[in-house]
């Protein structure tokens, strides 16, 4: 999967995909590290289900991120 770094400046919209991505997915890391690490944190989950949840939206907020350089076909 090639990336699409463009050269020269992105659009305004792209931009503020982009930063909005970017901001998501440091929230979903730090909500998966909260769940996996945070005792009092009002979860009834037991400790093997906490970790494999955290680690699900860790996961799952890599997968997200990567998709921000997916090239968009309809894009020049």
């Amino acid at each position: 999967m090639p990336f699409n770094f463009n050269k020269g400046q992105k659009s305004p919209k792209r931009r503020f995909l982009f930063i909005l991505g970017t901001v998501t997915f440091i929230c979903f890391v730090v909500l998966g590290i909260m769940i996996m690490f945070w005792e009092q944190l009002p979860i009834q989950l037991t400790k093997n289900q906490r970790l494999l949840f955290g680690a699900f939206i860790i996961g799952y907020s890599i997968l997200r991120f990567s998709r921000l350089f997916k090239k968009d076909q309809y894009e020049d």
